[in-house]
């Protein structure tokens, strides 16, 4: 998308939230602060999401205030080029009208001066709660200031109202660009895993070492190849009894010869993430047991991606994962039926929990666990109780979401093996996910991440080569 046309796009969206926040409303916004990492050296940076969903803008110590009536302010740090020197380019005041489309831009070190002016006349201001340490007494401060002047004719808002929720609702949707943009930074991570898939492969006929860190690096060294500014999230690679750790960090345990690899990893491109995990035989062959389980997941997987669709419910891929999965259970002999019952007592009582811990899926987009609710706003107010057969705990039901075409979702069933009395010996310290990156469709869904192999067959295939 060309420049004229990015500025425009995000110009829409301060319109739409505009039009939400009502004609007399304000919505204040802060990106994200940079964070220390250590002595007198910082993370590098990412900005907030939220922040750069209306603006494009990537630079810290930034705030956006839209009005009601269409009008959008930024505040920015100034130029200055001995800082430019050492921390790199700023836009500047000046030019951010122009190249942002913002209506007015300042710096920095104005916001607090103007700030009580912006919000004089208006009824209610949004701002993001709980997301921002000190906002809301930074607010407070503004706030009173109005009220100072109540006496020469100011005006203070009177609510004050959470801008998460009509920004979630707006981010749960992906336009077309926001489809490309994912699409893209998918097809960069397919490719990072089959580069680990086939480096793990080749070490291990050399004779070589493999290490968990080894193919971290090809997932990165393929990530910044490709364009993507940063990973997505903390890379998974966890060989052998590692992947029924969920959320286990690549490491230095050794990639061994006869075990299975789990890799979950994906990259970030212009702001919006991927999220994909493939476990594979680190040399490039399943044995019986380890086949076993994958094509049980593999085909609970199926199932999940079948009952994605528009009109269907959030919930609808995860039962039809754990359908699948419970009576793989049973059928392996994972499960004894003379204790744990038929299938419908599976599922009912939970008994898949001890293989199966986690749910189907989450939202996708700028954020690997994406904003947006689980819950149907439509049906909110239904409300059901019941017990966890597992904790004793109540439990307050809602309705949940009705999926509509254009949101995005992972499919991620697994299962995971621990030592354990009754459990067949075969299948212990197996830990197996597929995931993918599905768009849903009026008919179904797109999975985006298919660029890496899912069948065992294409896997050893794969390696092989």
């Amino acid at each position: 998308m060309n420049p004229s046309a990015t500025t425009a796009l995000y110009a829409q969206r301060r319109a739409r939230l505009a039009a939400l926040i009502g004609a007399k409303g304000i919505a204040i916004l802060p990106t994200a602060p940079e964070q220390q990492r250590n002595r007198d050296g910082d993370f590098l940076y990412r900005h907030d999401s939220y922040f750069y969903y209306l603006s494009g803008f990537t630079e810290p110590k930034a705030w956006l205030v839209i009005t009601g009536d269409g009008k959008t302010t930024l505040f920015c740090q100034p130029k200055d080029l001995e800082r430019e020197i050492w921390d790199g380019y700023r836009l500047g005041p000046d030019a951010a009208p122009a190249q942002l489309g913002v209506d007015a831009a300042y710096s920095i070190a104005e916001l607090d001066a103007r700030m009580p002016g912006l919000l004089d006349g208006r009824d209610s201001v949004w701002y993001p709660f709980a997301t921002h340490k000190g906002l809301e007494t930074r607010m407070d401060g503004w706030l009173g200031s109005v009220r100072a002047r109540v006496r020469f004719g100011a005006l203070c808002p009177e609510q004050q109202r959470d801008l998460c929720g009509p920004l979630d609702e707006m981010r749960l949707i992906k336009d077309v660009h926001e489809q490309a943009v994912m699409r893209r930074a998918a097809q960069i991570s397919a490719g990072a895993h089959i580069r680990a898939m086939q480096l793990s492969a080749r070490m291990l006929r050399d004779g070589n070492e493999v290490r968990e860190y080894h193919l971290d690096a090809e997932l990165l060294h393929e990530f910044r190849r490709h364009g993507s500014q940063y990973p997505a999230y903390g890379s998974i690679v966890a060989a052998g009894a590692n992947a029924c750790v969920l959320h286990y960090r690549a490491d230095t345990a050794p990639v061994r010869d006869g075990e299975l690899v789990l890799i979950d990893a994906g990259c970030e491109l212009d702001g919006y993430a991927s999220d994909i995990t493939r476990t594979f035989p680190a040399n490039g062959k399943f044995t019986g047991p380890q086949r076993a389980l994958y094509e049980l997941v593999l085909a609970s997987q199926e199932a999940a991606v079948a009952a994605t669709r528009a009109g269907a419910r959030f919930t609808d891929p995860h039962d039809a994962s754990v359908k699948v999965l419970a009576q793989g259970m049973l059928d392996l002999g994972l499960l004894d039926r003379n204790k744990v019952g038929t299938l419908e007592d599976v599922i009912e009582k939970r008994a898949y929990f001890q293989f199966y811990m986690h749910r189907t899926g989450h939202w996708l987009g700028m954020d690997v666990h994406d904003c947006g609710g689980y819950v149907e706003p439509s049906e909110i107010g239904r409300v059901s109780e019941r017990k966890d057969p597992l904790s004793g705990e109540v439990i307050r039901d809602r309705p949940s979401r009705i999926l509509r075409a254009g949101m995005v979702l992972t499919i991620e069933p697994g299962i995971y093996v621990r030592p354990a009395e009754g459990v067949p010996e075969q299948f212990h310290d197996i830990g197996i996910r597929i995931e993918d990156d599905a768009i849903v469709t009026e008919t179904g869904c797109e999975l985006i991440s298919r660029g890496v192999p899912v069948e065992a067959d294409a896997i050893e295939a794969l390696m092989r080569g």
